[in-house]
């Protein structure tokens, strides 16, 4: 029979026990602070995104210093929102993340109950839709105007397939090669780089997407516009998983067996 181990030595194994990554919904956390914190991020970041356009457009006339603006600030929006608010959440602020975790818990991967999906989606959508009111607020703009900012072309479409199927990838990549830590700024930095080599600027996100129909701004889309992007981002989360069981495929061992 050993001794107890010391106070001081349990201490240490408890403060070096992992911790919860952005990314990985905590499953300890009720699941009140889990929506609360999924309907701030949301709307934070649609509020950095569309207040930034504001912003941006009232500066200068250049529409590549306008895409500029707006994009950096995403960048140093998103990446901020993660490392806070990740360890509570698991900082998903997408409908496409959560339906992609979902789908991952059903195939007996660690993920999100269709409960707490059905949590998740409604409170990530008010939360845009709050987000893009409270910039037009803060910049004098009419509280809601649709936007006339049609964006119903193929390739746009197209754009965000790429766009959202890339960020599946890279958030499902980074938990199977457990580095789901570095989610602040890989993330923050593919949306970043993806604002400039997508045709559709990255939305990537069918919350925000719904959220930026609400102000007729720098980083409005119209109405009629969304349901097509909303239908190729669930394509392009499906295409991402795809991307994931085929690049991030489980080994086996030299029997066939699965590797433990």
């Amino acid at each position: 029979m050993t001794a107890p181990e010391p106070a001081a030595s349990v201490a240490t194994a408890a403060a070096a026990s992992p911790q919860p990554a952005p990314g990985a919904t905590p499953p300890r956390t009720p699941l009140i602070a889990r929506a609360a914190a999924e309907l701030v991020g949301s709307a934070a970041l649609v509020a950095i995104v569309v207040g930034s356009g504001i912003q941006a457009t009232r500066l200068t006339d250049d529409v590549a210093l306008q895409l500029l603006a707006n994009s950096t600030a995403t960048v140093f929006g998103l990446g901020v929102l993660i490392a806070l608010l990740g360890p509570v959440s698991g900082a998903h602020f997408n409908p496409a993340v959560t339906l992609a975790e979902w789908w991952t818990a059903r195939r007996g991967g660690a993920g999100v109950t269709a409960r707490e999906l059905a949590v998740y989606v409604p409170s990530q959508v008010a939360g845009a839709i709050a987000g893009a009111v409270l910039a037009d607020a803060m910049f004098g703009e009419p509280l809601v105007k649709w936007s006339t900012h049609d964006r119903s072309a193929g390739h746009l479409l197209l754009g965000e397939v790429v766009a959202t199927a890339g960020l599946i990838l890279l958030i499902f990549g980074l938990a199977r090669t457990d580095r789901l830590r570095f989610a602040p700024v890989a993330v923050a930095s593919y949306i970043g780089a993806a604002y400039w080599f997508t045709s559709s600027t990255s939305f990537a996100n069918p919350a925000v997407t719904i959220g930026r129909a609400f102000t007729d701004t720098f980083a409005g889309i119209a109405p009629a516009s969304v349901p097509g992007f909303v239908a190729v981002q669930l394509v392009g989360a499906a295409v991402g998983l795809a991307l994931v069981a085929v690049i991030f495929m489980r080994g086996g061992t030299d029997a066939g067996a699965p590797a433990a």
